[in-house]
């Protein structure tokens, strides 16, 4: 895997500012971002910190009031190429009801496909294809509603599997999900991005989930307030609270021991991690 600082830019927002139609507050101020072709970047922020805006505005759902946003070099404010736009970057919400609209699962997944103009005989095996790589081939004849809500997501993100973007953004999208549903969605995606080199944006408010990035963007006020690798960023318990985040559980223990007189490592962000650091410094090795 590419290091980030070497990869090829897919993302780049130029200081993006944005309000909503009627109203003066800025939801976004001065956002300036770039991401990296195959990256796997997770966004955090409290309720009203702008990432869920943000997210909408990479995929030309929204556009910018002002500044510009580019995904593969091209403008998300040209409305000639807003399709262009939703081939490179598909989205994945937080409520898969609102994604499935057939009552078959494999016609789900052809259902943007069609929309696109892609010819039938290619569909079926781009169908078979994302099927096969969310680990629901099994399904395809399933009716969508029968499913757990973890499969949906799964479903839904097939769905924009097949349309072959480059990246996906995902929104809050395993909010509505129980912890194994969760875990199943996590483990697709980040094969999705090591093994076939998609470019993930994951809008979380899952501290765990957010650990498994490549690089964290803290959302505050519409503004990044802070950036940088999970370690780095996880280290900074007090900064990331002052945010009204949280930080991972064994995050907060080892700086909870730290300032009981343990001289633990920072960065600790698994239960692992913490055993093998306590394992050590008791053998003092």
């Amino acid at each position: 895997m590419k290091d980030r600082s070497t990869r090829d830019e897919i993302i780049r927002v130029e200081q993006v500012c944005f309000a909503y139609p009627g109203q003066q507050a800025q939801v976004l101020d001065a956002v300036n971002l770039s991401v990296g072709a195959g990256e796997f970047l997770a966004i955090l922020g409290h309720n009203g910190s702008g990432k869920s805006t943000l997210a909408k505005l990479l995929n030309a759902l929204f556009v910018p009031s002002s500044g510009k946003v580019y995904v593969d070099g091209i403008d998300t404010g040209d409305a000639d190429r807003v399709w262009d736009v939703r081939r490179v970057c598909g989205m994945v919400f937080q409520n898969p009801d609102n994604q499935l609209v057939a009552t078959v699962v494999e016609e789900d997944v052809a259902f943007g496909l069609e929309n696109l103009g892609i010819p039938a005989p290619e569909i079926r095996p781009r169908v078979e294809d994302a099927l096969a790589a969310v680990g629901m081939g099994e399904y395809a004849l399933s009716a969508p509603h029968m499913l757990s809500g973890g499969q949906k997501q799964r479903i839904a993100i097939a769905g924009v599997l097949a349309m072959r973007p480059r990246v996906i953004v995902f929104d809050e999208a395993t909010a509505m999900l129980d912890p194994a549903g969760r875990d199943s969605v996590m483990d697709v995606v980040l094969r999705l991005c090591r093994e076939e080199g998609i470019t993930m944006v994951w809008i979380t408010h899952f501290m765990e989930e957010a650990a498994l990035a490549d690089r964290l963007i803290l959302m505050d006020q519409g503004r990044v307030a802070m950036e940088g690798a999970p370690r780095e960023v996880f280290a900074r318990v007090e900064a990331v609270r002052a945010l009204g985040l949280d930080v991972p559980e064994m995050a907060e223990l080892g700086q909870r021991l730290n300032k009981r007189g343990l001289e633990l490592p920072e960065g600790i962000l698994t239960t692992r991690e913490m055993v093998v650091a306590l394992c050590r410094l008791k053998s003092g090795t």
